[in-house]
């Protein structure tokens, strides 16, 4: 079963549907008439349109699971992916999750837990409180000793969700109750601790995948340094900054911290670097990421196979030295917003769906022309990734489908890639996470 939907469902379907496996899509009443859903074997309704009442429900999602009586359910990534309480649900249910061990998705989805733990596996930290600040006065005392800027962040936060950067003590008191109050809301957990704020660094992750044998393989890292507002908008592999020594200290160290949290299935640890080239753990991610076509492209390795294939019990027969890098992959997200009005979502009805084709080109999606856009989920319709022999050639690819995308009449955020490919400092491989806000 597949508990999601859009391109990561139609991914999913994909992927087992090469494997002999059949599938099962749940589905809310408003995505009924997604096209998708004739490709799986069956369809099953959960709910209303609103994703708390059909693709958050877990109690849904395990009755249909029980009714179509399916032997494993993939969470995709996003929703349910990494709750750990979904996993539970499933496991007791005797229906595996595709997925980490529930024990290993509390310990890297608690970031301070996941701090400690990457101490222990000698995998560096940015300066931190070293745990939750639950007076204002010790983190203002905190802050002036390591020196602002300061970022606060939720224990429990994710998808660029519960940070506040602050620059100044009068800002830093005023921001705690708001943090603490964020974090409760949205996490159920008001625990916020401070890291010093990392400036000018890049956003470099790398894509991991274990088995339960304990075997944890890295697939080398990803650039994801262009994001607006913590989202992603452009990732690429490798990373245009970092030499093949830093990659080698940074691909061991994520593979460090995924052997010790007993980790299996795929997974992302993602690290700032910094301008002198020091690197410093950010958080783990404990499902699969948007962004895994750029790490499948340069390697060859189909990573959701891998992941349904060690979600059997099966031993990943791969060694580390079977995992080879080639060529350059540059992905672009594509999603359904005006970059002109601040990026505004703009759901609707597509009318016109041109795609782009060609040698090195990728598009994951299920959009296509007659589909309305439904302004109750993610706004991403679409991920155009190109894989060429160097950075220079696929960029130049990019730009070329670029140019041959058409989706109309709703706004996406093609326009503002178009301008990104063009951009000096990106053509140089010099941007930073705070490049898109700085220039856009």
């Amino acid at each position: 079963m597949i508990a999601n939907r859009g391109e990561i469902a139609l991914r999913i379907i994909r992927a087992c549907k090469e494997l002999g496996i059949q599938t099962v899509c749940v589905f809310s009443e408003e995505d009924r008439n997604l096209s998708y859903l004739k490709l799986a074997d069956r369809a099953i309704c959960i709910g209303p349109g609103a994703a708390a009442e059909s693709y958050l429900k877990i109690d849904r999602i395990i009755a249909a699971a029980e009714v179509a009586n399916v032997d494993a359910i993939h969470p995709g990534y996003g929703f349910l992916a990494e709750n750990p309480q979904f996993a539970d649900a499933c496991r007791d249910s005797k229906i595996e999750f595709i997925g980490p061990s529930s024990e290993s998705m509390r310990l890297l989805g608690n970031k301070i837990e996941a701090k400690r733990l990457a101490k222990k596996a000698k995998v560096p930290n940015i300066p931190w409180t070293e745990g939750p600040v639950d007076s204002d006065d010790d983190a203002a005392k905190w802050a002036s000793q390591v020196g602002y800027p300061v970022m606060i962040k939720a224990a429990a936060g994710g998808g660029g969700r519960g940070i506040r950067l602050v620059h100044n003590e009068a800002t830093l008191r005023h921001s705690l109750p708001a943090a603490r109050s964020e974090a409760q809301a949205s996490f159920k957990d008001p625990s916020v601790y401070l890291e010093k704020a990392v400036e000018d660094a890049r956003h470099v992750e790398v894509q991991v995948m274990g088995d339960r044998a304990g075997n944890v393989l890295h697939f080398y890292e990803r650039d994801c340094s262009l994001q607006r507002r913590h989202q992603k908008l452009v990732e690429e592999s490798p990373c245009p900054a970092i030499n093949d020594r830093i990659r080698e200290e940074l691909c061991k160290a994520a593979v460090r911290l995924a052997r010790a949290a007993k980790y299996y299935s795929a997974g992302t640890v993602e690290f700032l670097v910094t301008p002198d080239k020091k690197f410093y753990l950010l958080e783990m991610n404990t499902r699969i990421q948007v962004e895994h076509p750029v790490s499948e492209m340069v390697t060859g390795h189909d990573l959701v196979q891998l992941q349904i294939r060690v979600a059997a019990g099966e031993t990943l027969s791969l060694k580390q030295r079977d995992i080879t890098h080639k060529g350059v992959a540059i992905e672009c997200r594509i999603n359904a917003e005006d970059p002109a009005a601040d990026f505004r979502p703009c759901p609707g009805k597509i009318e016109v769906f041109r795609p782009p084709g060609g040698f090195g080109v990728r598009l994951d999606t299920h959009a296509h022309a007659g589909m309305t856009i439904s302004p109750r989920y993610d706004s991403m319709i679409a991920k155009l990734i190109v894989h060429k022999a160097t950075r220079a050639e696929a960029i130049a690819c990019m730009r070329r489908c670029l140019e041959e995308f058409a989706i109309e009449p709703v706004k996406t955020t093609i326009p503002i890639h178009r301008e990104i490919f063009s951009h000096a400092q990106f053509l140089k491989g010099t941007v930073d996470t705070g490049f898109i806000e700085r220039t856009w």
